[in-house]
Formats: structure tokens, sequence, C-alpha cells
């Protein structure tokens, strides 16, 4: 399904702006946990869950002053205390209080230092990954800085100066990453590089470093560039303009409407955006760009951190200090010998390493006043605090007809706690065992039933950008339910503020987070850089003291002796006062409350009817929550297993658990790959087993289990039953006698998450756990359990059938979904496989029929199960074979693989031209997407044909064209020995189409959005499926509704050009390049793996086996242009093949918009969108 990334669980991040839609820094892969309270939750938890959808965190301003290399002292009390018990806080008062006054150690390994015109730089050696270094330049300029005539003028000088960067340009061929974004307090300019390539004879860095100097202090304002990133700022404008934003919006206006960021997006305005020229943007970058106002981080696999220091001060030495621009500019007198102090650099891209000044006029004679904020940003905030006497805010309504839901924040907001004692790291840890007992509470507990809520949370952030502490109340519901949705949020705050946490719940959560944390240290040599540069930031932004995982674990060990539950809870209560006091004259007032709603609801039996609500029924609600009475938390027992050892011993002898001869190797019944690490087996209930042991993640793994099937089993008498039916197990939750809760429980002590999820063609459960503490047999015995024993509850369907109900009346209420859906059944004949269930489809549905449909293909020769992991042999074939081996035995006739035939429509041509979708709204906005059916990974087309007996009738006429050109001798020389073994190979179509996305994705960003100013964001995806005989590509576009047909034409135009255009080998290597590198940067990661053993086994999926993955790199590097261009031709790209969609939304939406289109574009004429700025749902999407 095509369908728009929003995450539903996660906080908006809010006002940041990035150059490239399509290419989102890698970093961003942070995540919430079960445990919720992220106030520096770094110290705990600093590199969070990636499988979860990702968040985005806070990046740095300017840090504390720290010596050039941080110390490593540890405090004597902490040395001391290291073996000890528990405190006794009678006879060693003193002695505690000395200790919790120490500060905590500095990372051992983090460089700082500043250069003489006050540039400050910090280095930090990471080997993940191997030969690569992350390069980002920080100036401490945002959106905040701008005066009232100046709005979005920062993030126009970061498109500006990145993108006509002629230096960035020339790295491009070198394997490095580039990207930029704006935020309210910072602009950040990134390089990802390798440390060296061949073409460049040596190192790469001072390149790279050139480059952001280039960009940060040195831009070339031009005309040309300046209009032509006007253009694509005004469509990125409205492209981002979604409802989601619009929330996010509302809630920083009312949050901060005290100062300006509640008024300073960092996008701008639209009517200012239009009228600036390159004077004005320039005086602007010559106020705020010196090296004094700025940050570089460098981390990477670096080793001579005094050649790095001389690379530095070599490139931006030069550059001058904030109070060193002259009012008569005059030669330096040792300017020209300035080329003889820098080391000399190899040729190539060493000439484009120069002195140069900034690229201010020569002849202004006005000096500048460069300025510099000591505290960023430089605003002031009314804090949240008992007895700060200051007039309450009545709740705020922020209504609009493309909402669907109700949605509740109420908002407290403090000063940052500077993290940099064992005290405060101590009050951290028990605020996050405090409000993880109020997650686990909510959620849990009320899923058990019907709750009036979808959702209830609170969250305890620091946030950088804002410079505040912020807790939110966040309560999501039907509108018709929503203030019994308030009051069970309230009440449940005030039963955990008035009664606190129990001795269980201390005891529970403060393991389940030293696991956590144990976890980390253990995976101390196997962190990203990105991911270790993003925490350096956030933690100088919010005046942290910077610890690596390892100091972080001893410290939280060291806190973790002296806490007690009263103080859990006396810390605890202090967070929630803001909820559980609401309407006590003596308590913190709410920053804002703040109310999101539809204008229109549906109602059984009525339909659409108007939503009315009032800013004191919301308050009413609150207080009436409060009333309520209330009762103390009673102890849960919590198992310390599923299966006890009597019942597996019974098992093993009941069922015979045993391996059985693989089919491909016959009287074997082990297969062991020693280049890849890979083992495959067969347990003898025919469940085919592979795994991989790797030191990739110490002391943690990942388990994947594959059904066969997916949607696309789904009767044309049961449309959404699978789906449906796999929502129910989650809602449920249930396995044999364990109640929800407890299962929930159970994997809290065990660090074990778990998801359950449909696709087309497979059903996929996935558990990431650790090895301490027998965590790898607790997860093999949850998937025993709810493939023996899954619970199947009349509530949890009921539940599913709302949470589908609700996504399809969604859909005509957002612009790219309903332009989706609409393409998608277009596409494929009206096949509801592909989309949401409709309503009618939902009716049909039963608990019996979905229970079925799901249960039926959980057979084990349909069955297929991956894990990798940091284990030991024996250990996971023990638990392969006790929890895995005893599953009981079922085959299926129809292997997984019966189902409705899938097709797509014969030709477009009955539809019309383009399908359309007009969507009123208050703002204007036009999206679409363009579609055509493609070969599925292993070389079948929809029609079943299988495209590998084309191939070597394509190659024998390829032979008989010679051409005299010296690129194509040199493709012939390169390609003569390899070209045979690249086609005959199964995964010949997966290689080839991959690298053509990859040139398709470059040739839509040059041409539709850099060359003709069309949109901001086009990206084209592949859908290539394994167990399904068919695939297709979808390009996605954003534009303005009197832009977006040309768009359209233009990215066809791009599609189809390429039978004309030719591929080149410059072209071919880059794509080559950037999937060779992602591959290996991917294989450091657990679930990467898990993604390549995916379906090893699978009947369905013969073609695939060990060599296709010990293959993939030499195939990237074999392929040719000849292969791509055959890959090509098997994809449809005519117009008899082709589908599209255009969505348009506004005021005017549906009516006549013709005389509009027929008008000659330009920058001065587009239509107005609100001035807001943007929070998570505007973050860049990644190109695949």
């Amino acid at each position: 399904m095509i369908e728009e990334s929003v995450s539903l669980e996660t906080l908006p991040e809010h006002g940041r702006i990035t150059c490239f839609h399509n290419h989102r820094r890698s970093g961003q892969r942070y995540g919430r946990r079960a445990l919720l309270d992220k106030s520096n939750s770094f110290y705990i938890r600093p590199f969070l869950n990636k499988s979860v959808k990702p968040a985005h965190v806070p990046h740095a301003t300017v840090g504390p002053d720290e010596p050039h290399v941080a110390s490593t002292t540890w405090p004597d009390t902490i040395v001391e205390k290291q073996g000890l018990g528990l405190w006794d806080p009678a006879t060693e008062t003193a002695e505690l209080e000395g200790f919790l006054s120490s500060q905590l150690p500095s990372h051992p390994k983090l460089h700082r230092g500043q250069l003489k015109n006050g540039l400050r730089y910090l280095i930090l050696p990471n080997k993940i990954p191997a030969n690569r270094f992350e390069a980002h330049m920080e100036v401490h300029v945002g959106s905040i800085d701008e005066e009232d005539d100046e709005q979005g003028i920062a993030h126009m000088i970061e498109h500006v100066a990145f993108l006509g960067s002629k230096k960035r340009e020339k790295l491009l061929g070198t394997g490095a990453r580039s990207n930029a974004y704006t935020d309210f307090h910072h602009t950040v300019f990134h390089i990802h590089s390798p440390t060296s390539t061949k073409d460049s004879d040596g190192d790469l860095l001072p390149f790279v470093l050139d480059a952001l100097n280039e960009i940060a202090f040195h831009p070339k304002f031009l005309a040309s560039r300046v209009e032509k990133e006007r253009r694509a700022i005004l469509s990125e404008l409205q492209m981002m303009n979604t409802i989601e934003y619009r929330v996010d919006c509302q809630l920083l206006q009312h949050l901060h409407s005290e100062n300006k960021l509640s008024k300073r997006f960092p996008i701008g305005l639209e009517e200012q955006i239009k009228k600036w020229d390159s004077d004005i943007i320039r005086r602007f970058h010559e106020r705020w760009y010196f090296p004094a106002n700025a940050t570089l981080y460098i981390v990477g696999d670096i080793d001579n951190i005094p050649k790095t220091v001389y690379q530095i001060e070599a490139v931006f030495g030069r550059t001058p200090a904030e109070n060193e621009i002259p009012t008569d500019r005059t030669p330096r007198p040792f300017g020209a010998m300035a080329s003889f102090l820098v080391p000399k650099l190899p040729g190539g891209l060493a000439a484009s390493l120069s002195n140069e000044r900034s690229s201010v006029a020569a002849d202004q004679p006005k000096s500048i006043k460069k300025e510099r904020h000591a505290v960023r940003p430089p605003v002031e905030h009314k804090w949240s605090l008992p007895g700060i006497s200051q007039n309450s805010k009545p709740p705020q309504i922020f209504q609009h007809e493309l909402l669907q839901n109700f949605s509740f924040n109420m908002f407290c907001k403090i000063p940052v706690n500077k993290v940099q004692t064992y005290e405060d790291l101590r009050n951290v840890l028990m605020k996050r065992i405090f409000l993880s007992a109020l997650h686990f509470r909510i959620n849990t507990r009320y899923k058990s039933s019907n709750p009036p809520f979808i959702s209830v949370e609170l969250d305890h952030s620091d946030s950088g950008r804002e410079g505040c502490t912020v807790t939110t109340l966040t309560v999501t519901a039907e509108p018709q339910n929503w203030q019994s949705a308030i009051k069970i949020a309230v009440q449940e705050v005030r039963r955990l503020k008035e009664f606190g946490v129990t001795k269980g719940e201390l005891a529970r959560y403060m393991d389940a987070l030293l696991k956590d944390s144990e976890q980390l240290a253990a995976m101390i040599d196997n962190v990203p850089s990105v991911d270790n540069l993003d925490f350096i930031m956030e933690s100088d932004a919010l005046g942290h003291t910077v610890m690596d995982q390892r100091q972080g674990h001893e410290c939280l060990i060291a806190v973790a002796e002296t806490v007690t539950l009263e103080e859990v809870n006396s810390t605890g209560a202090k967070v929630l006062e803001f909820v559980s006091d609401f309407g006590n004259p003596t308590a913190p007032l709410p920053a804002a409350i703040v109310a999101c709603v539809p204008k229109k609801v549906h109602v059984d039996g009525m339909g659409e009817t108007e939503f009315k609500i009032y800013p004191h029924e919301i308050a009413d609600s609150i207080k009436a929550g409060l009333a309520e009475p209330i009762q103390a938390e009673p102890e849960l027992v919590v198992p310390k297993e599923l299966i006890s050892a009597s019942q597996l011993k019974e098992l093993k002898l009941k069922r015979g658990s045993s391996f059985i001869p693989l089919e491909q190797v016959v009287n074997s019944t082990k297969i062991y790959d020693k280049e890849t690490g890979i083992t495959q087996r067969r347990l003898s209930n025919g469940i085919p087993v592979n795994y991989k042991i790797t030191k990739n993640e110490a002391r943690g793994g990942v388990m994947r289990l594959i059904v066969g099937g997916g949607r696309a089993s789904e009767s044309s008498e049961s449309r959404g039953a699978v789906v449906v039916g796999v929502r129910t197990l989650s809602e449920g939750g249930r396995v044999g006698d364990f109640s929800r809760e407890q299962v929930e429980l159970f994997c809290v002590n065990h660090l074990i998450n778990c998801s359950l999820e449909s696709t087309e063609e497979f059903i996929c459960m996935e558990f990431r756990f650790t090895l301490r503490d027998n965590g790898m047999r607790a997860a093999f015995q949850l998937l025993h359990m709810v493939l023996e024993h899954s619970v199947w509850l009349e509530d949890a369907f009921d539940r599913a059938i709302q949470v589908y109900l609700s996504y399809y009346r969604s859909v005509p209420k957002s612009l790219e979904r309903s332009t989706a859906h609409k393409l998608m059944l277009a596409m494929l004949n009206g096949d509801e496989r592909f989309v949401e269930p409709t309503p009618h489809s939902l009716q049909n549905l039963t608990l019996q029929v979905v229970k079925d449909a799901v249960m039926k293909q959980f057979v084990g020769d349909n069955m297929e199960v991956s894990m990798v992991g940091d284990f030991t042999e024996d250990d996971i074939e023990s638990c392969i074979l006790d929890y895995l081996g005893t599953v009981r035995a079922a085959r299926s006739a129809e292997g997984g693989h019966g189902f409705d035939p899938i097709r797509f429509r014969p030709s477009p041509s009955d539809l019309q031209f383009q399908q359309q979708v007009f969507l009123k709204d208050t703002d204007e906005r036009a999206c679409a997407y363009i579609a055509g059916p493609a070969p599925n990974r292993w070389g079948f087309s929809v029609e079943g044909k299988d495209l590998f007996e084309f191939i070597s009738d394509c190659s024998h006429a390829a032979d008989g064209e010679k051409s005299n050109s010296e690129e194509s001798l040199a493709l012939e020389r390169k390609g003569e020995q390899n070209n045979l073994q690249v086609r005959g190979h199964p995964l010949f179509f997966g290689i080839t189409l991959g690298l053509l996305a990859e040139i398709i994705n470059s040739r839509l960003f040059t041409t539709v959005r850099d060359s003709l100013g069309l949109t901001y964001d086009v990206s084209f995806e592949l859908s290539l499926f394994d167990r399904l005989k068919l695939g297709w590509y979808v390009i996605s576009v954003t534009s303005t509704p009197g832009k977006v047909y040309k768009a359209v034409d233009a990215c066809k135009n791009v599609l189809r050009g390429l039978c004309d255009s030719k591929i080149t080998q410059r072209e071919l290597d880059r794509a080559r390049r950037t999937l060779l590198m992602r591959h290996e940067a991917e294989t450091k990661s657990n679930a990467y793996w898990l993604g390549l053993l995916a379906h090893l086994q699978a009947s369905s999926v013969p073609r695939k086996d060990i060599a296709c993955i010990k293959d993939l790199p030499l195939l990237y590097e074999a392929a040719t242009i000849e292969d791509v261009n055959l890959a090509y031709e098997h994809l449809k790209v005519d117009e008899g093949s082709l589908y599209s969609c255009i969505g348009i939304a506004g005021a005017q939406a549906g009516e006549d918009i013709s005389a509009s289109l027929e008008e000659e574009e330009s920058a001065t004429n587009l239509h107005g969108v609100l001035p807001i700025g943007r929070g998570l749902s505007t973050m860049t999407r990644p190109t695949t």
C-alpha cells in the first residue's frame, strides 16, 4: 500500500527544515520505548530501538566550555562504593551527599578545542561504520534570530549556501552524502564521507572541511541560485502544510505564546520569501555566520587527532573572527603567501581548496555588527512552577474539517535541569521509573477492555531547540468519547501522584532500565558515528555532561543503589502536579491546554454531524476526572516464565522435537556457510530455521517469524480478514492462562520488544531481546505461546474493527492518502487487498472468520523463523528445539499459496486521462502519484512470465549492435567477463532495478526540482515482492495546484527519457557506490541481516539461496549499463501502462481551475498558504 509516513506514537519535533526532502539524514533513527520519560534519557538509553518509527532528537547549540581533552577522572566516592550493598541513610548521610554532589565523568575519547577566530570543534574517534566519518557544521543561528521582515531568511540562506557550493558538488563522486537543515536555534550543514577514495589519492577530510567552510562562511549569493531556491522553498512551504503540520503549529503557538518561538517558524512567510534579493540575504549572513558563532563536530573512523586538529586549523583558521570585519577592506599583507602555510593537497579536488574570504562585496563600506547570543535560544519563558503568580489561560480549541480524532494536550514548562552530577542523574532515573509505571497502567490495563481513548501518553522531555523541559499529557480519542477519555487520563495521573508506585513496580522498572543500560554499554563499540554525534549535539545543547555508554551504565548502577521508594514517589509527584492539582491555587499552572478537534463527526445511523465543544467543557472534564474516587494500585503477579520446566519436558516427550534433513542436501540436517556465517536447519514439524551468530549488537538478538500469505490470501468474501485478524491478536495480547498485563510485564522484565503485522504477502512477528537473564529463552517462550495458545477475544476483535473503520473514514481527510488510495484501486482494478478495508467488508467479518483467515496460514511448511544475534550455537539450537520444535506439526495442501489472482487493470484507457482527487481545505496544496507494473525481485511479471527466458535473446541481439563510442567500448571491456554471470543470476532483476531506481531518483531531482522548479519533493520507489509474482513502481511528487500537472508531465518525461537520454557510466557508478555503501553500513545491523535471511527456505521463493546473499556486492560491481537498460525494458512506462492520480486541496478544489493551469507560472504569482512552522509531521522522508 502507498500511504503517507506519519507516526502516531511520537510527539512532534518542531521547526526543523531540511534542504533535500528526499534524502533524510541517516541519524534520525530514534524512537519511543515503553519506558517513556525522555528527560535526559540518553544516559539511560542513548540510542533507542531502531525497529520503531523514526522520531527526531534535539540538536546542539553552544555547549559548555571544556578542556581540549575531556577529563576521565572518576570521583573517589564512586570507586569506593563499587560492590557495596544498599546505602544506610542513617549512618552515611554525609558520605551520600558528598557522592551525589560529585561531578559525572566526561567522555574519555571526546576532544574539544577552539580556534583563535572562535570556532569550536569536537572530535570523537568512532569505528562504525569503518572508513567513514561525519562532519557537521552547526551555525548557532536560526529562525529565532530573524527580525519581523526576515521571517524565513535563515532557511533561505541554508538552501542557497548549501546547494550553491561548488566544492560540495565536487564531493558527490567520492561517495559522500550531504544535507542541511534549519531550526529555531541553529542551522546545520552535514557531510557523511569516506575517509579516502582511490580518486582522491589520500585523505578526504580536508576536502570535506573546505566544502563546509565555503558553505557556512563563504557562500556565493548568485542571483540565479537565489531565484532557484526561492522557487524550491515556496514549493516546500505548500508541500509541508499538512493537517499534522498545522496541528503541530497550533501546539507551539499556544505553548510559547509569550515569546518568539510561537511566531518564528523556520519555513517563514511567503510574502517575505518572494521579496528578498541577494543583498538582503547577504546582510543577514554577515551578521550571524562567523566562526565564533559556530561549532564543528567530527565523528568517525579517525585515529590521528593532532592531524585532524591541524587540518581544521589549516582550513578554518583563515576565516576572520567575529570582530575582524573592517570598515575599509584592504588586502592582507601575507595573503599571497597563505597557500604556503597550508599542507599541499593532491590534485583533482585539491584545486578547489582555497584561501578565499567571505563573498561579501569588497567595496562595501558599511560595518556589519556581528552578534552572538550567550544563551540559545534567546527567549524568555513563563514557567509552570508552584508559587509563580500568573493568570491561567483557558483551554484553546483548534477545529478543522481535516481532523478525524479528538486530541487533548496539557503542557507544563520548566527550566532544563542540567545533568552534571550524580544527583542529577539520580533524579532522571527516579522520574523514568515513576512515569514508566503510569504508561503501563494506562496503556496496558485499559487495553484489556474497550477503553474510551485511543491512546494516553505522558511525556517528559528536554528540548534544546526550545530551551526548556516540557511535560505533556496527550489524550487521543474518538470525538464522541472525549470527555470519558480525559476523565480516565487525569484520574490515573492523580492515582499515581497520590499513592505512588508500588514496591513491585519500583523493582520491575529499575531492573528493566538497568538491563537496557547494560545492553548499551555492551554495544559501545558498535554504535554508528551519526548516533554518537547526535547524542553529543543534544547533550551540548542542554548543557549535560557527555559520557560514553559504559560510563553512563556504571554511573547509573551507582546511583541506583541509593534510590528509595519514598524518593521515587516524591520526585515523580512533582512532575504530575500540573495535572493532579489542576484548579488548586498553589498548583503550577499549565503552560497551555490545547484541544484539536474535527468540525464534523460520523454518527452511526446519522452520518456526518457537526461537532461542538467549548473551553469550559474541557476544564470541567479535567476537574470531574480529578474528583473521581481513587484507590491504590494493587500489586500484579508477574510470571517468571511462560512455560515451566515440567511443561517443557512433557512437550518434548509428546512432540519429539528434532532436526531433519534439508531438502537441498540429502542426509544432511544442517547447512553452514562459512563466508556469511549463516546456518540453515529444518525441524521435524516442518518449520525451516535460519540463524546467524554475530557480535554486531553485543549481548542482543532479533528473531522474525514470517508466515506466507498475508493480505493476498484474503478471499473475495472476506476482504480485510487477515489484517483485522492480526490486529485482533495484537489488541488481545493474551496467551494461554496469562493476561495481557502479565504478558507485557513479562516482556518488560526480560527486555523484549515484540511486534506483529501483516503485509501484502506475509504475516510477520518480530522480537528484539537481550541475552541477559535468559532473555532469549523468554522470547522463544512467547513465540511458542503465540503459535500454540493464542487467545482470540471478542472485545479485541471489536477494537480492531473500530480501528480500521477509523482508518477508512480518515482517508478522505488526507490529500496524500486519498490520492494514493484512488491510484491503487485504479491500478489494481479495485482490488481491496492493497488498501484499507471498506466498512462494508468490515461488517461482513466475524471473530471466527478472521481467526480462520490468520491461523490457516500458521502451518509448519508455510512458516520460516530467522534469528540473528550474539548467542552461541548450543544456546540457539537448544531454544529452537525446545520451543519451535515442540509446536504441533501441521501441513497445508495450499502451502500458503492459494489466493485469488492479482491483476492490473488491463489498460488505463477506460479511465479519465488522469485520476483526480479534490479536497476542500482552507489552504492550497497538491500532490500526485504515478505508478506502473514492474517485475518482482526474482524476474516474474504480473502476466506470469519468467523474464529470464527473454534475457538470453536480448543478450544475443545486443551482441549484434556495436558501438564505436569510447564509453561503450569501455563498458564492453568491463562487462565482458561478468555479463552472462550477472544476467543468469537469480538476483539480476533485484540488482539492476535497484540501480535503476537510484538513477531515476537522481534525474527526477535534477530535472523536476532543480532545473524546472516544479516541486520540492519527488521520489521514485519500487515495490518488488518476493512471494507474489508482480511488482510496481511509484513516483511521488508534491507541488502547487498551478504546477502539479506540469510536474506530473515532467516526471513522466524523465521516466520515459531513459530511452533517448541514455544512462551514463558516471550515473551508474554513482548509483553503484551508493548501494554498496548502504549495504556495507547496514551489514552492521542485526535487523538488516534478518531481511537478508527472509524467504531463504521459502518454497514460494525457490530462486533464493545463500549464494544470493554472498553475491550481492559482486553483482552490484559487475552490473553494466546494458544490464540496467535491460531491466528498464521490463518496467512498463508507456502511456497504456501508466496510472496517475493528482490530488488538489484548497478552498476552490474541484471547481474550474483550468484558467490558472494555463497561466505561465512564476515564483511571484503562487497562491499563498498560512505562514506557519513545522513539527514531526514535516520531517523528510527517505528516498527508499
